[in-house]
């Protein structure tokens, strides 16, 4: 990365607005790779996730950093979407799993899946089981990914798995691969509570390296299942 792309993570980091939209904006205008400004701002991210774990940041901090690098990715999909062929997209569908309002990090995953060429299809927040089947049915979609934060979320995961797998969807639709992650509140280590065939790093999906911002210890958090 140049000296001058730095600046962008430097800035991101350091949560100064501004300078880091002003200076985006340049890069853009100027003619930079759009794929290097998103790459800039996700080694932000990182230093945000750093300064979180060592409580030089908070929740506060992690919410404006999410907006931030948001309001990036606004200015940049449009340039990364424009010569793309939605027919051979791979297809991902997405939601915070029921009883679970929390969305900074499926909401920062989603622009990077999007930027990586994925199409995704947002559900939203509280999303029951049900929500997951119907999408999977309506798009075809290959790959769903659950988030959630409250330790409650994790029966609503579980939930949502068995009902995908309930309606026979590897039978259906083919290979169907579900991507969770969550973290156990109580003690603040990120815990994997799926059952089934997985590895902990699906590395087919790329983008799911931008989790990192929220501290998860070498991605043990996500697991990769099978369906």
């Amino acid at each position: 990365m140049s000296d001058d792309l730095t600046r962008i993570t430097v800035l991101l980091g350091d949560l100064e607005e501004d300078e880091l939209l002003e200076s985006v904006e340049k890069f853009l205008s100027a003619g930079v790779d759009p794929l290097a400004v998103v790459e800039a701002c996700r080694n932000g991210m990182e230093i945000v996730g750093k300064r979180f774990s060592e409580e030089e940041y908070f929740v506060s901090e992690l919410i404006c950093s999410a907006e931030l690098f948001q309001s990036v990715m606004e200015r940049v999909t449009p340039l990364l979407s424009a010569t793309d062929d939605d027919s051979t997209k791979t297809k991902v569908v997405f939601g915070t799993v029921k009883d679970d309002i929390h969305d900074i990090g499926k909401d920062i995953v989603i622009a990077m899946l999007r930027c990586s060429g994925y199409e995704v299809y947002d559900l939203g927040i509280n999303v029951p089981p049900e929500e997951f089947v119907n999408k999977v049915k309506e798009t075809d979609a290959k790959i769903v990914g659950m988030s959630g934060l409250l330790t409650i979320a994790f029966s609503s995961m579980e939930e949502s798995i068995k009902a995908l797998k309930l309606v026979r969807l590897k039978a259906n639709f083919g290979q169907t691969k579900a991507f969770v992650a969550g973290l156990d509140v109580a003690n603040g280590d990120w815990i994997l509570t799926m059952d089934g065939d997985g590895q902990n790093d699906p590395g087919s999906i790329p983008a799911l390296i931008t989790l990192s911002f929220l501290d998860i210890s070498s991605r043990k958090g996500i697991r990769c299942l099978t369906m």
